[in-house]
């Protein structure tokens, strides 16, 4: 059994099938954590799928088709991994046509992953993704400015909008804590599916949660920060640009037990 496959359409993908892919940019996905061969947030990644393919495309596949491409990859692994499934059109970039072709579907997966242990610090770069509710494929400027955070001394790099908000990390959603609420910034950004589950998990837990514009001048005022993507529901981050951030064990505690609530799902 390998621990790593590419699928295309549910089935082993071929040098000619991938070739034509391996320089393209037209494309969206979403990644996922496997556990005992079941996902937490299911509904979420097929709706993320489904929204990002009409908006790129024009048309999604069906929810039960793009399942079986999930279960023909975890079926070639182990029961932990890793795993990436990407659409795209066939009818490739950099043309007009392509919205009556039925997108096709990569799945790829790997070693199972739980993100560095932090606490980390991001640098601020003034940045606004292109279309940023839409996972898409191609963004060499979050590498880039990974890149040049770490050149500076820094973890990661946090993006700041054209009106001075935090948005998101280069492949993070950021999450604050006051004291006693949630504090989600408020900005374009895209909408993670680790934040989905912890956002419905605190919901059920009770606790408070809030979404409001944050500045770097508003951080002062906030008791703790994390990031938080498909490897993990929080990773301390203890300076944004130059300004500290307190240790906030409680809050990091508080988000992975409501990831940890979030029942596993099969495909």
């Amino acid at each position: 059994m390998t621990t790593f496959v590419v699928h295309r359409n549910g089935r082993a993908a071929t040098a000619e099938q991938l070739a034509p892919l391996a320089f393209a940019g037209y494309a969206h996905f979403t990644a996922m954590q496997v556990r005992g061969g079941r996902v937490r947030g299911l509904d979420l990644h097929l709706e993320r799928l489904r929204v990002a393919s009409v908006e790129l495309f024009g048309r999604a596949l069906p929810d039960d088709r793009m399942r079986s491409y999930l279960r023909a990859a975890l079926e070639a692994g182990p029961a932990d991994l890793s795993l990436t499934a990407t659409v795209y059109s066939p009818a490739g970039e950099f043309t007009a046509a392509g919205g009556n072709v039925e997108p096709e579907v990569l799945v790829r997966t790997g070693p199972a992953a739980s993100g560095p242990e932090g606490p980390l610090t991001l640098a601020t770069v003034e940045y606004e993704r292109v279309l940023p509710a839409v996972k898409h494929v191609g963004e060499v400027a979050k590498t880039y400015f990974l890149r040049q955070a770490v050149g500076e001394g820094f973890d990661d790099a946090a993006f700041v909008d054209r009106r001075g908000r935090l948005s998101e990390g280069t492949i993070w959603n950021l999450a604050f804590w006051d004291g006693s609420a949630v504090v989600w910034p408020l900005a374009g950004m895209l909408g993670g599916t680790t934040m989905g589950i912890v956002r419905r998990q605190l919901d059920r837990l009770g606790v408070p949660q809030r979404v409001q514009e944050i500045t770097l001048a508003d951080l002062p005022a906030l008791a703790g920060g994390v990031v938080m993507n498909s490897w993990t529901p929080g990773v301390a981050v203890h300076r944004i640009g130059s300004v500290p951030l307190p240790e906030a064990p409680s809050f990091l505690e508080l988000l992975h037990r409501a990831y940890q609530a979030e029942p596993l799902t099969s495909p």
